[in-house]
């Protein structure tokens, strides 16, 4: 039985990796399916407690660092950006005006919630904008000064 519950703490760990971008989640759910190993096997809870504990942090302490050091940005890499690294430079049309606390701009089709750079210019609609940054579902922006890159 205890093998199961450490199987049903691995998986909800794993789940669990899939809503953050953390990378670590996920190495406490190979401890835990480590732990059902062992209490698959018959060992006491505490021998188990102490797999679930060891096998965590060698991994993470000797294989997230390694994932860390390879995952680099596509501009580092030289690879062609994807997902929300790519929306990091393009333009963009204001929707509703933008400053620090609030904003919408229309970004390759799409709504963005979005929020000025340094937090005290005002974009107003119909004014372009160029994405600094992406943070979380909100566009970071600047005036759109640079001509189309």
């Amino acid at each position: 039985m205890e093998a199961i519950l450490w199987i049903v703490l691995g998986i909800a760990l794993a789940i669990a990796e899939a809503f953050t971008a953390t990378l670590l989640i996920i190495f406490f759910s190979v401890g835990a399916l480590a732990a059902a190993g062992a209490a698959a096997l018959g060992a006491p809870l505490l021998l188990q407690v102490i797999v679930f504990a060891v096998f965590s942090g060698l991994s993470v302490g000797a294989i997230r660092p390694i994932i860390l050091r390879h995952a680099k940005p596509a501009l580092e890499s030289g690879d062609m950006p994807f997902g929300i690294e790519a929306m990091e430079g393009t333009h963009g049309t204001v929707i509703e005006e933008v400053d620090g606390d609030h904003g919408m701009i229309k970004l390759e089709g799409e709504l963005w919630q979005a929020r000025s750079f340094d937090g005290t210019e005002k974009y107003l609609p119909g004014e372009r904008v160029r994405v600094v940054k992406v943070n979380g579902a909100t566009a970071i922006v600047w005036r759109d000064d640079l001509p189309n890159i």
